[in-house]
């Protein structure tokens, strides 16, 4: 964790059968969005459970283009992740999310399935460059990039408890 550049695209995906993928991790996700910081930073707060431990992760982000952002990332303490969530965000809901960890031909994949859909999920890549080439998976159907699409974001979902309509 630490300080960087964050290259990312999203897509939007049916939700595989994670048995035919080879998954990693598996992490529930509870995100807040705080009240953004200067200049614009995003700011959030995540409760991470995995195999029964907890974890905090404190992150701003500015964003630099649809695919590129700066980002600054840190674990804290339940004490800290307590007296930073005063800070949330009132028009914007909480959001809970599990998350799928897999290697397909040498790249990191996440599928995030969130608790209102049971057909659709959201599927990210980081990359070394804008211009990577991905290799997607096999068995895993895309239906179609989101990256940069607001009505995808995290916080847009949330808000609508639904994915936008295709």
């Amino acid at each position: 964790m630490g300080k960087g550049l964050e290259i990312e695209r999203k897509f939007l995906v049916r939700i595989p059968d994670f048995e035919n993928l080879d998954v990693r991790r598996k992490l529930t996700i509870l995100q807040t969005y705080l009240n953004d910081g200067e200049n614009g930073i995003q700011r959030r707060v995540r409760r991470i459970s995995e195999n029964g431990n907890i974890h905090y992760i404190y992150t701003e982000k500015l964003f630099l283009t649809a695919i590129t952002r700066q980002e600054m990332e840190y674990e804290i303490d339940e004490n800290e992740y307590n007296r930073l969530i005063v800070y949330a965000r009132k028009d914007y809901k909480p959001i809970n999310k599990t998350r799928y960890c897999f290697d397909y031909s040498g790249q990191l994949f996440e599928i995030d399935v969130y608790p209102f859909s049971d057909r659709l999920a959201i599927m990210e890549i980081e990359l070394a460059s804008e211009t990577q080439e991905i290799i997607f998976p096999d068995n895993v159907d895309v239906v179609m990039e989101v990256t940069g699409n607001h009505g995808y974001s995290n916080s847009s979902l949330a808000n609508a408890g639904a994915f936008p309509e295709i």
